[in-house]
Order: structure tokens, then C-alpha cells, then sequence
């Protein structure tokens, strides 16, 4: 009989329990089966009992011959209010230890209520990925293609010390650089600004908006370890049968390392595309940021591509709202990002984005406060997501019954910037109010005075009191409150 560890089992099931029911049922694959409540299977006091008590997760027999990876979910109206219908699904990606846990609250209390949702889910936990041989990630990105939106909880990237906690068949990619490379878009990470949040770079008055090329580069790269000396060569052959051209890369004298990357002409243009259309729907300049005086074909090549993108499709439009686009060298972009006010696009190679867009977020504040969406070039498929990590620290906490003060701001903003285009691609008045709606109130509870620890201790100090912050669902419920009020306040005339 195979042996489970108690936690590693808790976690499966959690998973399974998570997956499978939105709030008591959901469909699966077209049928609807009851679980074990939420409550228990996501509390580690409650689950053990729990599930001594049921014997198992009162899974169908039939499961493993439908599908451990995709659950179509719709929520279901309450009779104490109208829900706002959505026309078009949405494609959900749930994740790992505290964020799967905010995540679920943020549902619970400010999607569900308000929302008639048709939900293609996907599991994107560490433990369905692996029982899939991470399938589950790629059916998840093939299916936001279908339906041109997703919302993405942060999920674990394994490394050696994850294997071996979790017992994994091997070491899996980061799901976020599997979906960005199925997208082929550009990830955008913005910042949440709230007028009491101080910031690390108070010049920043407005917020700069920091585009990452999601293809490529060192994330796609091919390296390895030189063991000693030899002749290091790079050989590229081409398909018409012409002769191969032949590089000398270095002559090793001693053991070493070596690296091998690539981009497309296809992925650079999708991104000069996908950036300016950004720019223009925001009406902010556009930057370009390479280090072309050094890497002049590689890095060349981008700034030869945005500018030819921007000839030919772009220019007279910038010019008559008064806004342009220009090429800098990396290092000269960041003084003047240090130095400016904000107010602009930043379009950033695959590495120097993945950079960058931190130091943006700690400028700005906190991570917690950044929003993060994936736009393919064309600008009709979106995926958003939160800008942080699975906050494993805090799930420690938890799994032990102890309060945790987790800010799920950027969760809840992964939520909305999702809707906002589900909104817009359905033309849909009444969901673009309400998502507009929950962005206030999250700003207004945080205005308010009333935030999680993170964001007490930005403006209090690292000794803050208690008094000064509320805890995971405090906050979650101090938004659901505020939401409430503004959805009940008479419009304005």
C-alpha cells in the first residue's frame, strides 16, 4: 500500500478539495458532486478530523477517467440580490499555500456574491501539476486563448529543496514562463497607488508602468558547464541546406560556464506591438530599454524592430496626443527612472523586466501593491495574476492555526484587471462599473487606515502594534464591507 506523508497528504487533498467545489458543489466535467465543505479541507485543525470522519474526500469514481485538470464552474445567484451577469467565460488558474488561501476568500466574498460567472478552472497547485506531468499548465493557456481571459493565483516554481518536500517526478518549470511563452504577450506590471503608502522614491508622483517581453532570452536559454580546456563554438544550420555558419565563441583555458539564447523576429514584433498599443490606450510615452552598444546584433535587433514597428503603424497616432516613443540604453533608463515622476511605459527585455519591475514595486511601496497582466500583441487575450509569490511564510503560520496578516490586494487585482477585459471584450456596462468599484474599495479600505502588516509597517515601522493592522480575513471583509456601501450608494447624476 502506497505510504502518504500526513502533510504531504493534507495538501493533495486540499487541492482536490479546492478544485473541485466553489462553494458546497461545482460541476466537473459536467456533473456535480458534493465534497467535503471548504472550510475543513483548507483548515489544518478541522481537515484531519474531517476526513477521518468521511473516511476520504468523497471523490466520484469515475474521476481519474474524466480529468484531474479542468472544472467548469458556474456560481450560483443568491436570492438577496440581482448578480451581474457575465456573457463569456473566464479561465481560472488556482495556486499554491497562502495565496490559494486568500484566493479562495477573495472568491467568496467579493466575486461570488456579485458575479454569475461560467469558470473554466484549472488546478495549478504544485501536486496537480505533477500528477499531470504539468499538462494542467498547458491546458490552462491553451484554454485562455480559446477564451481570451484568465485570472492566475501565484504558484510555486520548484526548486531542489521543493522536490524533496513534495516528492516530485521531477523538477518543474515555472508555470508563469510556460503560459507566457504559449501567450507569446508582453507581461505589464503596474503599480497600485494609495495616497497614505509611503514611498521608497517620493519623486514618483504617478505610476510608471513597466513592460516585460515574456519570451525568450535567458528563460529559454540552452547552458552548461565546461569541465576544461577546449574550443567553445556556436553552430547554426540552416534548413535550405546553404552552408552552416560557424562562430568561435571562446577558447577555455580551464573549466567554466557557458550560455546559449535565442529570440525571434515574431516574439520582438508581437512585443513592439503589444507595448505601443498599451502606450496609446494609456496615452503615455513609450521607452525601449536595450544594451545595444554592447550586444549590437541581439539588442540591436529589438531596437531596429520597435522602430520599424513604430513607423508603420504608430507614429502619427503618438504625435497627435502628443505622446512619442524612444530607444535608451538600459543603464541611462534607469537614472532617468530614478530621477522622473512617473507617468510612462517601459518596455524591458525578458530579464531586465523580471528585474526591474521589483525595483519599481519596492519604489512604489511593496509588491503587494503592483498589478501583473500578460497581453498578447493583438490586445484581445489577457492573463492576470498577482505580482508576488505563494507567501509560503505565512502559510507555515497557518497550516499551524495562527493568525496571519497577508495582503491579498494583488490578488484581488488580478481579479479585476481579468473582469475589467472580460468587461471591455463583451461590452459588458455593468461589470466595468463593478470591477471600477472594487479597485476603490480595496484603495479606500487601505486610505482608510485599515490595511495587513506589511503595509502598517511602511507607514509605522517595523515595531507596529497590533491596533495598527488587521489580519487575512479582516481585511478581505473590511473590502467586501466597503464594496458593499458603494454598490448601495444612489449613482450620481
Amino acid at each position: 500500500m502506497l505510504a502518504i506523508k500526513p502533510r504531504l497528504f493534507y495538501h493533495r487533498a486540499m487541492s482536490a478539495a479546492a478544485a473541485i467545489s466553489s462553494s458546497s458543489s461545482s460541476s466537473l466535467c459536467g456533473k456535480t458532486h458534493h465534497t467535503l465543505p471548504l472550510t475543513s479541507a483548507t483548515d489544518p485543525k478541522l481537515f484531519n478530523q474531517q476526513l477521518f470522519l468521511n473516511n476520504r474526500l468523497s471523490l466520484p469514481a469515475t474521476l481519474p477517467a474524466v480529468s484531474l485538470r479542468c472544472f467548469a464552474s458556474t456560481s450560483t445567484p443568491t436570492a438577496t440580490m440581482d448578480k451581474i451577469k457575465v456573457q463569456n467565460p473566464i479561465v481560472e488558474m488556482d495556486g499554491d499555500e497562502m495565496a490559494r488561501v486568500i484566493w479562495k476568500m477573495i472568491k467568496d466574498k467579493l466575486i461570488f456574491p456579485y458575479l454569475e460567472l461560467d469558470i473554466k478552472y484549472f488546478d495549478l497547485g504544485i501536486l496537480n501539476r505533477d500528477a499531470t506531468d504539468d499538462r494542467v499548465t498547458v491546458e490552462s493557456a491553451e484554454a485562455t486563448l480559446k477564451y481570451n481571459v484568465a485570472v492566475k493565483c501565484a504558484t510555486i516554481t520548484p526548486d531542489e529543496t521543493r522536490v524533496k518536500e513534495f516528492g516530485l517526478k521531477s523538477m518543474w518549470k515555472s508555470p508563469n514562463g510556460t503560459i507566457r511563452n504559449i501567450l507569446n504577450g508582453t507581461v505589464f506590471r503596474e503599480p497600485i497607488i494609495c495616497q497614505n503608502i509611503p514611498r521608497i522614491v517620493p519623486g514618483w508622483k504617478k505610476p510608471i508602468c513597466i513592460g516585460r517581453h515574456a519570451f525568450g532570452d535567458q528563460y529559454r536559454a540552452t547552458d552548461t558547464l565546461i569541465t576544461g580546456p577546449g574550443r567553445l563554438k556556436m553552430v547554426f544550420e540552416p534548413e535550405s541546406g546553404e552552408a552552416p555558419v560557424e562562430l568561435d565563441v571562446y577558447e577555455f583555458k580551464g573549466p567554466g560556464v557557458a550560455l546559449a539564447m535565442y529570440n525571434i523576429d515574431q516574439s520582438i514584433r508581437a512585443f513592439a506591438e503589444s507595448s505601443m498599443s498599451l502606450a496609446f490606450s494609456k496615452k503615455w510615452p513609450l521607452y525601449l530599454s536595450t544594451k545595444n552598444t554592447i550586444l549590437k546584433k541581439y539588442d540591436g535587433r529589438f531596437k531596429d524592430i520597435f522602430e520599424e514597428v513604430y513607423q508603420e503603424k504608430w507614429k502619427h497616432k503618438f504625435e497627435e496626443h502628443s505622446i512619442w516613443y524612444e530607444h535608451r540604453l538600459i543603464d541611462d533608463m534607469v537614472a532617468y527612472a530614478i530621477k522622473s515622476d512617473g507617468g510612462y511605459v517601459w518596455a524591458c527585455k525578458n530579464y531586465d523586466g523580471d528585474v526591474q519591475s521589483d525595483l519599481l514595486a519596492q519604489g512604489f511601496g511593496s509588491l503587494g501593491l503592483m498589478t501583473s497582466v500578460l497581453l498578447s500583441s493583438d490586445g484581445k487575450t489577457l492573463e492576470a495574476e498577482a505580482a508576488h509569490g505563494t507567501v509560503t511564510r505565512h502559510f507555515r503560520l497557518y497550516q499551524k492555526g495562527q493568525d496571519t496578516s497577508t495582503n491579498s490586494i494583488a490578488s484581488i487585482f488580478a481579479w479585476t484587471r481579468g473582469l475589467e477585459h472580460r468587461a471591455k471584450l463583451d461590452e459588458n456596462k455593468k461589470l466595468l462599473d463593478f470591477v471600477h468599484n472594487l479597485e476603490a474599495a480595496c484603495i479606500g479600505t487601505v486610505e482608510s487606515g485599515k490595511m495587513t502588516k506589511d503595509l502598517a509597517i511602511l507607514i509605522h515601522g517595523p515595531k507596529v502594534s497590533r491596533e495598527f493592522y488587521l489580519d487575512t480575513g479582516e481585511f478581505i471583509g473590511a473590502v467586501a464591507t466597503h464594496l458593499q456601501k458603494k454598490l448601495q450608494a444612489p449613482a450620481s447624476v
